[in-house]
């Protein structure tokens, strides 16, 4: 189901986040267990080892994408708040992206033992096929983004959840939105700058598929011209530049996530140019912010504090009954635009 949604409903969202990371802000600061980041020195947050966890729970590790994103890093507080309200202490891990450095770190803490639970959003799920066996043998249970085929399983076992997002259903109201605002603004012919996701990355097919899919059935004469691939916020700013030199009529543009939407905006800017119809799949606080103002049209946005709670107690839930079969459960989205 689709929404039209205002500012308000960005404003529930913080407060939603805001409310599990201000659990994070009392109890003692224990040391770092083996490959956990001290997030202070990265981003500026508290050591990714304190949680004001109540004496006697557990230690659940967890793994997000990169602490250079903004939303990733509302996350991991927002699990360490949450979590400690159950009783367990959480470590933040920092992969910066990168798919060697999470496995190598994750593998440390689960073979050491130091950890009673993990919870890893996956850079590059194949990635992590030898150590979902290895956590496995240890009993230490994990839940991951994705399915369990993309992790060498049949299906799901005990010690072992994952929490997916509809890449289709989310690409397919991305490419929705941008021919909506292509038909609005300009009859439907449009000059497309296309941002695609990094090989490997999760959902990429699906996502992108449905996205493309969906535009030439809203706007069969909005044509893709150039495509770049999106890393940061800054190289996709630097990427839409450069390909709006080449493609100066260029006045749609998907722009993946929030990185590749910011940074749309900011390379048009830069240029001098009226922004573009843009849509987008992440929706952090910026990019809400940008919707609501008008300069993005649409963001497909991810429910990150609903799937927040219902990932950790499914986490929690495997540890305290390692005989229970892991779930598939589903991030929570919806489409925000500002209110015409």
């Amino acid at each position: 189901m689709h929404h039209r949604l205002n500012i308000r409903t960005a404003a529930i969202t913080a407060v939603a986040v805001g409310s599990l990371v201000s659990l994070a802000a009392c109890g003692d600061d224990p040391k770092p267990a083996p490959g956990a980041t001290d997030t202070t020195s990265e981003s500026g947050s508290e050591s990714g080892s304190e949680s004001g966890a109540p004496a006697g729970g557990g230690t659940i590790v967890f793994s997000p994408l990169g602490l250079q994103i903004p939303a990733m890093q509302g996350l991991a507080e927002g699990v360490k708040g949450y979590s400690a309200s159950k009783g367990y202490e959480v470590t933040v891990q920092d992969p910066k992206l990168d798919p060697a450095k999470q496995v190598t770190d994750l593998q440390a803490v689960i073979e050491s033992g130091a950890v009673d639970g993990a919870w890893a959003i996956s850079i590059a799920p194949p990635s992590m096929t030898a150590l979902v066996q290895v956590a496995l043998d240890k009993g230490v249970p994990l839940i991951l983004n994705g399915t369990p085929q993309e992790y060498g399983q049949d299906g799901l076992v005990p010690g072992l959840s994952f929490s997916t997002i509809d890449y289709v259903a989310q690409g397919t109201a991305a490419g929705e939105e941008l021919a909506n605002c292509i038909n609005e603004r300009y009859d439907g012919k449009a000059e497309v700058l296309f941002a695609e996701s990094a090989p490997g990355t999760a959902g990429k097919k699906d996502l992108e598929d449905a996205v493309k899919a969906a535009l030439a059935a809203g706007a069969p004469d909005a044509e893709i011209v150039t495509t770049i691939t999106v890393s940061d916020r800054t190289a996709a700013q630097t990427d839409v530049g450069a390909a709006l030199q080449g493609n100066p009529d260029v006045t749609a543009v998907y722009g993946q996530n929030d990185e590749g939407a910011l940074g749309t905006i900011g390379a048009f800017k830069a240029a001098g140019k009226d922004l573009p119809c843009i849509t987008e799949a992440g929706g952090n606080d910026e990019v809400l912010a940008a919707v609501e103002s008008g300069e993005i049209y649409a963001s497909v946005h991810l429910l990150f504090e609903a799937d927040l709670a219902q990932s950790v107690d499914t986490l929690i839930k495997m540890i305290e009954d390692p005989t229970a079969t892991g779930v598939q459960l589903t991030v929570p989205q919806e489409v925000v635009k500002a209110e015409g």
